[in-house]
């Protein structure tokens, strides 16, 4: 059986891979993300770099396993929103996207004997109207200072949005699961798993 690798650490990825039930190792790249920040514009180019980067540095030292890089981008204006590290500046992010719409672009790469396939999602979510005091209410339910838009969506997140426009959901939490399936499938991997 082909050796799975999850370039990342994220529990967030991890638990979504989990629902295609195969085995698979998570192996965090430590790529500097930085560089290509500064260096690409383009946003749907630039997730598909840093999942090509992640990916590359796992795939070097394990040229017979199947490897997968994902990485996604929340932005806003044309601005990338990362993540705060702290609910004051969540607070200030959620109040600057409320009543707006704001996107979220999730890459992956399949690196599988020397060949690279890519996908790329693009999720627009449009935020309702919101107060401060429902803003920082829904900040003391989820904590969202580790995800980029200061929301999780798979949580108590779902509640500030009148409308989401995406082809897979799961893209939105960091892995388009369906597109994911096909082309594994397409890579020679049963999915679901078990096979």
């Amino acid at each position: 059986m082909k050796r799975i690798i999850l370039a990342s650490q994220s529990p967030y990825r991890r638990d979504l891979l989990n629902k295609l039930n195969i085995k698979f190792d998570c192996m965090p790249s430590d790529f500097d993300e930085s560089i290509l920040k500064r260096e690409i514009t383009d946003i749907q180019e630039l997730t598909r770099q840093l999942a090509l980067k992640k990916a590359e540095i796992i795939a070097k030292d394990h040229k017979d396993a199947l490897v997968i890089g994902s990485d996604q981008v929340c932005s806003f204006n044309g601005q990338i929103l990362g993540k705060t590290g702290s609910l004051t500046k969540s607070f200030d992010q959620l109040k600057q996207m409320q009543g707006k719409e704001h996107e979220l672009t999730t890459s992956y790469v399949i690196i599988n004997n020397g060949l690279k396939r890519f996908h790329t999602n693009v999720t627009r979510l449009h935020m309702r109207d919101l107060s401060d005091a429902q803003i920082k209410f829904y900040l003391t339910l989820d904590n969202p200072v580790d995800c980029a838009g200061s929301y999780k969506l798979e949580l108590n997140g779902i509640s500030l949005f009148k409308k989401i426009d995406t082809d897979d959901y799961t893209s939105i939490i960091g892995l388009p699961l369906i597109n994911l399936a096909n082309d594994l499938i397409l890579e020679g991997i049963s999915v679901p798993g078990g096979n």
